[in-house]
């Protein structure tokens, strides 16, 4: 029998307040205040640990489908009209490959393409007024008709929507050409400014939530195994969410809910083989989780709401959202890290390991609600990795999210780690699933073709890039993993983040699964055609040499974005 060496009666006051904490009827957090203290007696096993950097411990806040150009199109330059939060660019700001910097504000192709009809547009600023915007079509196979041959050109056309009821761009197709500034997504625009940030980061393949959040944990969308399903292999005239990888397996392209998971849609669930990053964390005996809004189906919000449809109100979208999104849950899709029945934690103490301190593998098996992390942090026990997803009205998802409460959720976090003494060896990632099909000027020409006579469609009908495609699991080459496909924001918030910095180097989604392998693992892969072998390295948005390590924490108001007033 596994066990642990746990002191429990050492931090049994921490225990306490980490159960009392849990206990909230929401995934609302209280008001963080001083740094939480030590618990002592019973160090952090994740500090402890070694690791090739002083990274000791990654947050992975993973947000919903925003494409670069959406929130960073003319950083660092803001329009900053009277009384809306306002950014003020730092001196010496490196080079972004952005709408402004490679001219493309105005004569965009997708305004001069009269393929695109009434709904051609420019880019144009959205106010922070406009806030609420329609989902995008960010399909496998529409993001690859909008990128057109790599001209980039049709996206009114094929990924477009319109906020109904709304004039000029905003309300027809055109919207997908709309943007964000430094005066609504503030709080992104100062976390650049002051850490490092990615201008060249993308989707491993085309496609929407559910292969971005199986990219950011396995690299891996292929060998799906169908449980329940309505579908026949996707066809431009009967779209589906998987497609005959041409060698006697299925690749997953859409979105579709993990097996089993008890509020899953029960007509459509799909399972994954191969392994997942949490694979290889367990095998070295590290503690992580995947911690998601909504996910603790014991809480009651401050609505009534209960269970699967516990909801938040959202008085940006007017409306209360659904907490808990099942598509979204990365280590839901994989048999040995999936807890399909929201099991809870065995106690707070528990929160990141395999086993409860009696020995016993613990119920949650690393998959746990938000609050837990707050709870396990407060604790002293923040894990080697922690993958967070926020409620879904704080994801970012157009339609049902938006970037102001989004803001609220990646601030208040950011916020409270750090606070906290353990600040001084983290390292947050913040960066999205998807696009959401938002327009984004920087092709990447696939270096993962594909060649599905009806999903892909990039270089013309069934074709998506040239060569060879990689392998799948089995070894063999497969299609529907076209990619790079869509450019994402990608941050990096750390007291050994660079500074002001704007990293050019290739990155994808699979480059957090690689970072995690680098540093803790000794540089193991997944394996079965990961694309962990071949993403990008994100070391270069890192200063570890004896001068890194000194980046200041940055407090942010999570209203408005701008630096809290006695911070700085």
């Amino acid at each position: 029998m596994k066990t642990r060496t746990r002191l429990l009666s050492a931090a049994a006051g921490a225990l306490l307040a980490g159960f009392a904490l849990a206990a909230l009827p929401s995934d609302a957090v209280p008001t963080v205040g001083a740094v939480a203290p030590a618990r002592p007696g019973r160090p952090n096993p994740a500090d402890a640990a070694p690791t090739a950097t002083p990274i000791k411990h990654l947050v992975v806040i993973y947000d919903e489908n925003v494409s670069f150009d959406h929130y960073f199109a003319t950083y660092p330059q803001a329009k900053n009209p009277p009384g809306e939060p306002t950014f003020t660019a730092a001196p010496g700001t490196p080079f972004v490959n952005n709408l402004l910097n490679a001219h493309l504000l105005t004569n965009n192709p997708n305004f001069t393409n009269p393929a695109n009809g009434a709904a051609a547009a420019e880019p144009f600023r959205l106010d922070r007024s406009q806030a609420a915007t329609a989902d995008q079509d960010h399909g496998y196979t529409a993001e690859q008709q909008a990128y057109d041959h790599g001209k980039a050109d049709l996206f009114p056309k094929y990924t477009g929507k319109g906020t109904p009821g709304r004039a000029s761009a905003f309300g027809t197709r055109g919207q997908v050409m709309g943007y964000f500034d430094g005066n609504t997504v503030t709080a992104l625009w100062n976390y650049a400014r002051h850490f490092a940030m990615s201008d060249n980061a993308y989707t491993d393949t085309y496609g929407p939530s559910t292969p971005g959040a199986l990219e950011v944990v396995s690299g891996q969308t292929n060998g799906v195994r169908l449980v329940a399903t309505t579908k026949k292999p996707f066809t431009l005239a009967v779209p589906s969410y998987f497609i005959n990888d041409g060698a006697g397996a299925l690749t997953l392209i859409s979105d579709v809910d993990p097996a089993y998971d008890v509020c899953s849609n029960h007509a459509n669930q799909v399972m994954m083989e191969g392994k997942n990053i949490g694979d290889l964390l367990n095998k070295a005996g590290l503690t992580w989780g995947g911690f998601m809004g909504g996910f603790d189906l014991a809480g009651r919000n401050a609505n009534g709401t209960t269970g699967c449809r516990r909801s938040t109100y959202s008085s940006v979208m007017h409306r209360a959202i659904t907490d808990y999104i099942p598509h979204h849950n990365w280590f839901q899709y994989y048999a040995s890290t999936a807890n399909p029945t929201h099991a809870r934690p065995a106690s707070v103490a528990d929160i990141g390991y395999s086993f409860a301190h009696d020995g016993k593998p613990d119920p949650a098996n690393h998959e746990y609600g938000l609050r837990d992390f707050y709870a396990a942090v407060k604790a002293g026990d923040l894990p080697a990795v922690s993958y967070i997803k926020q409620p879904g009205y704080q994801d970012g998802h157009a339609g049902y999210s938006n970037p102001l409460d989004e803001q609220t959720g990646i601030v208040t976090l950011v916020n409270f780690l750090e606070r906290q003494p353990n600040w001084k060896s983290t390292a947050v990632i913040i960066t999205w699933d998807d696009s959401d099909g938002w327009y984004d000027h920087a092709f990447a020409t696939p270096t993962n073709p594909s060649f599905d006579k009806e999903a892909d469609q990039l270089d013309g009908p069934g074709r998506c890039g040239t060569g060879t495609p990689l392998p799948g699991l089995a070894g063999k080459p497969v299609n529907g993993r076209c990619g790079p496909g869509t450019r994402l924001p990608f941050l990096v918030i750390s007291p050994w983040a660079k500074v002001n910095n704007v990293n050019h180097a290739r990155i994808s989604q699979a480059s957090v699964v690689r970072f995690i392998e680098d540093n803790w693992l000794h540089g193991e892969r997944l394996g079965g055609g990961s694309f962990d072998a071949t993403a990008g390295s994100i070391m270069g948005m890192f200063d570890f040499s004896s001068a890194g390590g000194k980046n200041p924490p940055l407090i942010l108001d999570p209203a408005t974005g701008e630096i809290a007033k006695g911070t700085q």
